[in-house]
């Protein structure tokens, strides 16, 4: 981790301006996109006090643009996280809408280890959990599918997935990881519904259509073209055979298939929908 970050008020205000000097004016178009660096990075500097939240915001709205809105926004939406765990103290481990308390989770312990290890068969959410592991940090738009699959592929209680980021994110936040756990998992305030369901295919293809960010975190996929990476269960057979990639063995086959997961998660919620 330590090749990886540098620690300290000096690291932060550099890591600042150079984001304020180069990628914060294409922020607004490719923030969701986690193969390119276009955002800030100082989540962790925020989280260990190295650089106050005060001081980039009204640095920021010095520069007015469509970028610098954008990146103001994710400012406020930081701000409110820690507005709902004053009024909601039990935030992190209640979710804010009740009759989730009666939620039908699996919490199957095989799954959810393969999830922690980046092994469920679907690269764009392995590359997430082994660049967690490595890094101590996930690009957000990875953080939603991957916590996304943890909650609706796998039903694992969203709280589990809370606790594994507290033990491995640099810049774990108590009100923070609460807000996009419940948010996700469409338990907390103005949050995504729970029927919306991240397809990690799709997800994949859209934010790393050449499939780069896969290629660095799962390097046994690392040779296979687009569209495969994104699904390498549907390489043929002379493909993967050329390139030494034998699915089940050196890279895992999907641990659940999408769509039966995505009715299987309907279903669950139908049993608490419309209770309180």
């Amino acid at each position: 981790m330590n090749s990886y970050w540098e620690p300290g008020e000096l690291s932060a205000i550099k890591t600042w301006e150079q984001f304020q000097s180069g990628d914060i004016s294409i922020y607004d178009q490719m923030r969701d996109f986690p193969f390119k660096i276009a955002t800030s990075t100082l989540s962790p500097y925020l989280a260990w006090g190295d650089i106050s939240v005060r001081s980039i915001f009204y640095s920021v709205m010095k520069n007015d643009s469509p970028a610098t809105h954008t990146f103001t926004k994710q400012l406020i939406w930081r701000e409110f996280a820690y507005h709902q765990l004053i009024h909601f103290p039990s935030f992190p481990t209640r979710p804010l809408r009740f009759n989730f308390e009666r939620f039908p989770w699996q919490n199957d312990a095989e799954s959810f280890e393969r999830w922690t290890k980046g092994l469920t068969g679907y690269p764009l959410v392995d590359a997430g959990m082994r660049e967690l592991w490595e890094t101590g940090y996930m690009h957000n738009r990875v953080r939603m599918v991957t916590a996304s699959f943890l909650v609706k592929h796998l039903l694992v209680d969203w709280r589990k997935g809370y606790e594994w980021f507290q033990h491995t994110l640099l810049d774990f936040d108590v009100a923070n990881n609460a807000m996009g756990w419940q948010w996700i998992a469409g338990t907390g305030i103005d949050s995504s519904p729970y029927f919306r369901i991240f397809n990690p295919i799709t997800q994949s293809e859209k934010f790393d259509s050449s499939g780069a960010y896969i290629r660095e975190w799962v390097p046994e996929l690392s040779n296979l073209p687009a569209p495969y990476i994104h699904r390498p269960w549907e390489a043929p057979d002379f493909m993967l055979e050329e390139l030494d990639i034998r699915m089940g063995i050196k890279y895992p086959l999907p641990i659940v298939e999408h769509s039966r997961a995505r009715l299987r998660a309907l279903d669950a919620y139908n049993t608490i929908k419309g209770t309180k």
